[in-house]
C-alpha cells in the first residue's frame, strides 16, 4: 500500500523553494476573482429573497408581510447588514476597477450587458435602500409592504417603475455572473435548462406577485380608515423627514455620479497620455496599415481595428499561439520582458519572432502574424471564458492501470470491461472523496483534476490524500476480486502542480471540460515512469511545495519533452 508519510502531519516544508512569481501572480488573479464572487453571490442572495417575497403576493398581502419579517431576520441583523453593505462596497470597488481597465476593444454583448446592468444597479437600489433601512435607522420609520405597495403604485408610480427595474437588472446582472461562473463547471451542460428555467420563472413569479399586491392595494386604499392607519407618520413620515431622506437619496447618487465619472476621468486621462506619447504604424501582410498610440501591443492594435489575430490564452503571455514575425523596423524594437524571453525560448523561436500579446512597438513596424486565426481563435473575444479557455493553478492527476493487455488475454471482452470499470470506478471514488473530479478516461486509466474550485495549498493536500484514498480503494478493490484474478491489479499515479489552460476544448459540435498545458503533459509523463523507476507513484516536488509539505526524499529524474529535469519524490513499490 502507497503512504505518503509527511501527510501524515501535513507540517509546513520550511526548507522548500518559494513559489514562483508567476504562480503569486496567478493567485492574485484566483483571490480577486473569488472575491467578486463572493460578493455578487450574497448581493445575490439578497436579491433572490426579495423576488421571492414578491411572488407571495400572489398569496395575499398577509403572506407578504410573513415572508418579510423572514427577510428582516436574515438581512437586517447585525451579521447579514454586515455581509450586505460589506459586499455591496466590494462589488461596487471592483466593478469601478473593471470599468477602469477594460479596454472595450469589440466585447461580445454579454459583457456588454453585464457591465452596464451592473452600473445601473447603484443609482436604482441607493433609493430602494433610503426608502427603507435609511428611513428606519434615521427617523424611526416602520414601513412594510402595505406603505411600500402604496407608493409604488398610487403616490408615485414612477417609483414603483424603478423598483421593478432595480430588480429585473439586478437578476439579469446575478444570472449572467453565475453563468460565466458556473460554465466552467463539467456538470453545467447537464443543469443548465433547469438553471434557465429557475432565471426565467422566478421574475415573472416575483412581478406577478408585485402586481397582485398592488390590486390589492388599489382596492383597500379606496377605503378611508384604511389610509389613515396605513399612512400615519410613523409609517411613512412628516414632510421634514421626507425633506432629508430625499437629501440623503440625493448626497448617495450624487457620491456614485462622482466616482464613475472620476474612472471616466482616469480612463481619459490615460487616453491622452498614450496620445502624448505618439502614435506609429503597423503594417500587416494583407496590405492593411493601422496607427496606434506608441506602446500599445500589436494584439490590442490588431482588436482595435478587427483584424483577426490567434490568442488562445487572451493576450496573457502564457502561450505563443499569438506570435508574429517583425519584418521591417525590428532595429528599434524593445528587448523582451522577461515573460516574453521565457515563452519565446520555450519555443526556439527564430529572429525577429515576438509575442504580440507583449511585444509594445516604439517606432513604425511591418509585422506578420505566424498562426492564422482559426475560426474558435478568431472568434476567442467573442467566446465565454469556459469556451476560450481560462488559465488556473491546478494539480493534475494521472492513474494508470498496468497490464490491461495481458487482462484481455485471459478473459472474455466482456469480463475485462468490467474489471476496468471497477477499477475506474474505485479510483474516481478516492479521487472525489479527496476532494478532486475526474475530467477524462483513458482507457484503462483516468485524469483526474484537483484546485478547479479551491486554493492551491488545498488542492495540493487533497491530491496527497487521493493518492493514499487510491492505495486503499484498490487494495479493497484486489481482496473482492481475488478469486476472480490471477495477479493482484496494478497501478502508477503521476502528479503535478502548476498553471493550465482549462475550459472547453473541442470542435464546435464535440467541446468538453477539460484542462490543457505543461502541468497535465509532466503529469502524464511522471505516470509513465513508475513503469522505470518501479514504483507506485511519481510526484513533482512543485505538489509538495504548493501543499506546505515535507517530501520524503526528492531526485532528479529526466521527463520527455522537457530539456530540464524535474524533482519528484516516488512512493510504493511495484
Amino acid at each position: 500500500m502507497v503512504r505518503t508519510a509527511s501527510i501524515a502531519t501535513l507540517r509546513s516544508a520550511e526548507s522548500g523553494a518559494p513559489p514562483r512569481p508567476a504562480t503569486r501572480a496567478t493567485r492574485i488573479r484566483l483571490n480577486l476573482r473569488r472575491l467578486r464572487l463572493a460578493s455578487g453571490l450574497i448581493l445575490f442572495g439578497y436579491v433572490l429573497t426579495h423576488l421571492l417575497n414578491h411572488a407571495l403576493g400572489n398569496v395575499s398581502l398577509d403572506a407578504m408581510e410573513d415572508g418579510l419579517d423572514l427577510v428582516t431576520a436574515v438581512w437586517l441583523n447585525p451579521v447579514g447588514l454586515a455581509l450586505l453593505y460589506g459586499a455591496l462596497a466590494v462589488h461596487l470597488l471592483l466593478g469601478l476597477q473593471a470599468l477602469y481597465a477594460a479596454r472595450f476593444f469589440h466585447w461580445r454583448p454579454s459583457e456588454i450587458l453585464q457591465l452596464v446592468s451592473g452600473l445601473l444597479i447603484p443609482p436604482l437600489l441607493i433609493s430602494h435602500i433610503v426608502g427603507t433601512r435609511v428611513s428606519f435607522v434615521t427617523a424611526g420609520l416602520d414601513k412594510g409592504y402595505a406603505q411600500e405597495l402604496y407608493a409604488f403604485w398610487i403616490a408615485s408610480p414612477t417609483l414603483g417603475l424603478l423598483q421593478v427595474t432595480v430588480l429585473v437588472v439586478a437578476w439579469i446582472h446575478g444570472c449572467m455572473g453565475l453563468t460565466f461562473w458556473l460554465r466552467l463547471k463539467p456538470g453545467f451542460g447537464r443543469m443548465a435548462p433547469w438553471l434557465l428555467a429557475l432565471a426565467v420563472l422566478v421574475p415573472v413569479l416575483s412581478l406577478l406577485g408585485f402586481a397582485q399586491g398592488g390590486r390589492m392595494i388599489l382596492t383597500l386604499a379606496q377605503d378611508p380608515a384604511w389610509r389613515a392607519v396605513a399612512l400615519q407618520p410613523v409609517h411613512v413620515g412628516l414632510p421634514d423627514q421626507v425633506a432629508r431622506l430625499a437629501a440623503i437619496r440625493d448626497g448617495l447618487l450624487g457620491t456614485y455620479a462622482g466616482l464613475v465619472a472620476a474612472v471616466i476621468a482616469a480612463r481619459g486621462a490615460r487616453t491622452l497620455a498614450e496620445i502624448k506619447r505618439g502614435t506609429i504604424r503597423l503594417s500587416y501582410p494583407d496590405g492593411r496599415v493601422v496607427r496606434v498610440p506608441r506602446g500599445t501591443t500589436v494584439l490590442e492594435a490588431s482588436r482595435r481595428n478587427r483584424i483577426p489575430h490567434a490568442s488562445v490564452c487572451g493576450g496573457r503571455g502564457r502561450c505563443s499561439t499569438c506570435r508574429i514575425r517583425v519584418t521591417d523596423g525590428s532595429d528599434g524594437a524593445p528587448a523582451p520582458g522577461r515573460t516574453e524571453r521565457a515563452v519565446l525560448e520555450r519555443i526556439a523561436a527564430g529572429p525577429g519572432v515576438r509575442l504580440a500579446c507583449q511585444f509594445r512597438p516604439e517606432t513604425d513596424m511591418a509585422v506578420v502574424p505566424l498562426l492564422p486565426p482559426q475560426p474558435r481563435m478568431r472568434q476567442a473575444d467573442l467566446l465565454d471564458r469556459a469556451q476560450s479557455g481560462e488559465e488556473r493553478f491546478i494539480v493534475a492527476m494521472f492513474v494508470d492501470l498496468r497490464g490491461s493487455t495481458r487482462l484481455a488475454e485471459e478473459r472474455l471482452p466482456y469480463d475485462t470491461v468490467f474489471i476496468i470499470n471497477r477499477f475506474l470506478g474505485a479510483v474516481g471514488d478516492a479521487v472525489r472523496e479527496a476532494g478532486g473530479s475526474t475530467n477524462q478516461f483513458l482507457g484503462d486509466g483516468l485524469l483526474a483534476l484537483f484546485g478547479l474550485e479551491t486554493e492551491p495549498e488545498q488542492a495540493a493536500r487533497d491530491a496527497l490524500r487521493a493518492i493514499d484514498g487510491i492505495a486503499d480503494a484498490v487494495e479493497t478493490l484486489n481482496r473482492l476480486l481475488a478469486e476472480d484474478l490471477e495477479h493482484i491489479l496494478r497501478y502508477g499515479v503521476g502528479v503535478h502542480a502548476g498553471p493550465a489552460i482549462v475550459g472547453e476544448m473541442g470542435d464546435a459540435t464535440d467541446a468538453r471540460f477539460t484542462a490543457l498545458g505543461d502541468t497535465v503533459n509532466v503529469a502524464s509523463r511522471l505516470q509513465g515512469l513508475t513503469k522505470i523507476l518501479g514504483c507506485v507513484a511519481v510526484v513533482s516536488e512543485a505538489v509538495y511545495r504548493a501543499a506546505r509539505v515535507a517530501p520524503a526524499g526528492i531526485r532528479d529524474v529526466a521527463v520527455d519533452g522537457r530539456s530540464e529535469a524535474v524533482r519528484v519524490s516516488t512512493l510504493g513499490s511495484l
